[in-house]
């Protein structure tokens, strides 16, 4: 049975996509979101059910870049034609959220990986997968995304011990000051209620991880029904195959969504500062309390962050962590500066060959 439109609050239909929806409403425009995105079309659920859209030929030619289409979680607006089970996308309605990281490589442009997310579940396994340093890495990207970060521990029926499990966790919320970690098992139905009232109606939630730490499982548990195939992790190190081959919403029992990533090798920056701020806001505070505000933590007299290191009440590989992302972000940004230039440079000559182009039509026609 096909949606209707008041069913699209499902999907997270709100006052601000409302808002924002109404000058495209004026020209006869339908609303639609993202729910899957495959070589070039798009899935769409709109008010006449799933549609396969194509963008217009002036989307694309007016978008900056890549980062600037639509992706997975996004509102559009559209022009369906249902009989067909097709639509075209006019425009990106403004979003709430964005998590984006750096693409793998060399190249600096800009992977959306998910938009208009409420919370992003960061999944890490309590067996060989465990990382602080790893988890402070996402953590500062879901704080810059606009979303909130919950931190989920899956497999614990995995560590070794109740006194190692406790550990860990403490682990973790030292270095998430402030986020809800919850510690969980399928196989043993550990901790499972508890992320429930993350998904309610019209709540859209991520899941961020390796592969191998039971994403897939998770997600094939909250639907009661199995929307995703589930590998088994090599024995010898415990790393996972890539189970999701792409991002896809799913719409869950209890109303709300989610979003399921493939898993990453590696998560390297896009946005993050004020990410980084947030992450480590034990270390900000400290720093701001240096006898010098331009202090380097190297050997300047009343430094707070060095005190603070050597009696013990700050972590020196958090601390490591910390100064490595800045150094990441600050090199990013240089990067950046280039690859935007670059882009302005390719813009002026496209639009000087077109002016050049219509000069001519018009002296020859």
């Amino acid at each position: 049975m096909n949606p209707s439109f008041d069913e699209l609050q499902q999907f997270g239909w709100n006052p601000f996509f409302e808002s924002h929806f109404q000058p495209h409403k004026e020209t006869g425009l339908h609303a639609g979101r993202v729910i899957l995105e495959q070589k070039g079309s798009w899935h769409v659920r709109t008010e006449f059910g799933d549609l396969l859209a194509e963008i217009t030929g002036r989307l694309r030619h007016e978008a900056a870049s890549r980062a600037d289409l639509p992706a997975v979680g996004d509102w559009v607006a559209l022009s369906p034609r249902p009989a067909e089970g097709r639509a075209t996308i006019h425009a990106v309605l403004p979003r709430k959220s964005r998590f984006a990281r750096k693409t793998a490589g060399e190249r600096t442009e800009v992977q959306i990986v998910g938009t208009n997310i409420d919370t992003i579940f960061l999944v890490t396994s309590l067996n060989q997968d465990f990382n602080p340093r790893r988890i402070e890495r996402y953590l500062t990207a879901v704080w810059d995304s606009g979303a909130s970060p919950v931190i989920v521990l899956s497999k614990a029926d995995l560590c070794p011990s109740e006194e190692e499990l406790a550990a860990r966790l403490e682990e973790v919320q030292a270095s998430a000051l402030g986020v809800p970690v919850h510690a969980i098992s399928v196989v043993n139905n550990q901790g499972l209620d508890e992320l429930a009232r993350y998904c309610g109606a019209g709540q859209t939630v991520a899941l961020l991880g390796s592969s191998g730490v039971g994403k897939s499982t998770l997600i094939n548990h909250l639907a009661g029904r199995d929307l995703q195939k589930v590998q088994e992790v090599r024995q010898h190190d415990d790393r996972g195959r890539h189970t999701t081959t792409h991002r896809e919403l799913f719409l869950m029992p209890q109303g709300g969504l989610i979003l399921d990533t493939p898993g990453m090798r590696e998560l390297q920056l896009w946005d993050g500062e004020a990410g980084v701020q947030v992450t480590f806001d034990d270390i900000e505070a400290l720093a701001a309390s240096c006898y010098f505000s331009d202090c380097r933590h190297h050997d300047e007299p009343r430094c707070a962050v060095r005190a603070a290191l050597e009696d013990g009440a700050l972590d020196p590989e958090r601390y490591q962590n910390y100064r490595k992302l800045q150094k990441e972000l600050h090199y990013l940004a240089l990067k950046q500066d280039d690859f935007a230039r670059r882009n302005e440079q390719k813009k002026w000559k496209k639009l000087s060959r077109e002016a050049r182009s219509r000069s001519r039509m018009k002296r020859w026609g």
